[in-house]
């Protein structure tokens, strides 16, 4: 492996190794996997969220900095969901749904009691964003 590559491998190794939060019980394990600016829009980033449930796990109710554009895809299991005063939806491996600026994520939980599920949330924020949720009080 040469040189660069080896360091840009040890600063992404040591980058998720500092940005996972690893919640008690049955709560969402959270981990940043890509956080770049875009050079063609100043001041804004994509950030991506990989969020694994236990069977049955859960996050609580929350919501994302205002100036956050979500795109949220299950990648494997189903996910239930509630954005603001709309319907619990569960989705599927391979579906999606947005959350826009401002929405209050109510539900996000695991769709089964007894198989994991893997949600990839892509943010479009303010680069200096550096909270990407606020649990509900």
């Amino acid at each position: 492996m040469s040189g660069k590559l080896a360091t840009a491998a040890a600063f992404a190794v040591a980058l998720v190794a500092c940005t996972t939060s690893y919640a008690a019980g049955d709560k969402a394990k959270v981990t940043l996997v890509y956080d770049q600016k875009l050079p063609n829009v100043p001041g804004k980033s994509i950030k991506a969220v990989l969020v694994e449930y236990k069977p049955g796990g859960m996050s609580p109710g929350h919501t994302h900095p205002k100036s956050a554009f979500i795109y949220a895809t299950v990648l494997e299991g189903s996910i239930k969901s509630q954005v603001n005063d709309g319907p619990v939806k569960t989705y599927k491996a391979g579906e999606s749904f947005p959350e826009f600026p401002g929405d209050h994520h109510s539900v996000s939980a695991n769709g089964s009691k007894t198989e994991p599920a893997k949600l990839l949330a892509i943010f479009v924020v303010n680069s200096d964003e550096t909270e990407l949720t606020t649990d509900d009080k």
